[in-house]
């Protein structure tokens, strides 16, 4: 890759884990709900009006722990990276890990326009990898989380952790619940989605009979780096 088209940022790239974090407490929540409100009520504002700028985009999730030489990171660079060739923006939370790929091949794939980073703010540090072109910056993480979510053509997801199987389920159930229009739902890795698919079969499913038969081709699982571009390519556009 040609380094100088990184843009260039004041970048600590860390493991979330090591980012200290005070949680809310109730008290604070209810001295302060105005004013968060109005902030809440802003982020989305402003998150809404930033996605708008970028009308043919997929969105990829995955954990922010894996590095370069993980085969998940290098699998998510190349698919971004063709992805990216397409027309299309990637974007990803705008961390490490998963997301850093997306944006790295972004970035490789067609330059500037297409690596964005819907990015959190964090106490004392900022996480944002080196390799975001466009991004916004968020205090909240549900106000975030519903920016990620809002109108990609295809949705992918990489193994991860909680926070990326409830990104999963959350996108699952809008769809299933007719919130949002079908759009495609990829999992990529066979290895790490396929026993939770089976939970969903059996347990769910057959067992339980809490979902119906058609709730299960709502998302499709591979390894095959084209069969997730040729589902890319047939993804209809959004309606605005």
């Amino acid at each position: 890759m040609n380094e100088s088209k990184k843009k260039p940022q004041k970048i600590i790239n860390l493991p979330e884990t090591t980012v200290p974090q005070k949680p809310l407490t109730v008290r604070e929540m209810e001295k302060n709900s105005r004013r968060r409100v109005a902030e809440i009520s802003e982020e989305f504002r402003k998150g809404f009006s930033f996605i708008k700028h970028h009308p043919k985009s997929i969105t990829l999730f995955g954990s922010a722990r894996f590095d370069e030489n993980n085969p998940y990171y290098q699998k998510a660079r190349r698919i971004a990276k063709s992805i990216s060739k397409l027309g299309y923006a990637v974007v990803t939370g705008g961390g490490p890990g998963i997301m850093e790929a997306g944006n790295r091949g972004a970035l490789e794939g067609d330059g500037n326009e297409h690596s964005i980073g819907i990015c959190i703010r964090l106490p004392h540090e900022q996480i944002t990898n080196p390799y975001v072109t466009d991004g916004l910056e968020f205090k909240y993480f549900f106000s975030r989380k519903v920016i990620l979510s809002f109108s990609a053509e295809a949705y992918v997801y990489f193994p991860g952790g909680f926070g990326t199987i409830d990104e999963f389920f959350e996108i699952l159930t809008l769809v299933q619940t007719g919130k949002i229009e079908k759009v495609p739902i990829v999992l990529v890795g066979v290895e790490y989605w396929k026993p939770l698919d089976q939970f969903i079969q059996k347990t769910l499913l057959e067992k339980f009979k809490t979902i119906n038969e058609k709730d299960m081709d709502l998302y499709t699982i591979t390894d095959d780096e084209d069969v997730v571009l040729d589902i890319v390519k047939k993804a209809p556009l959004r309606q605005e």
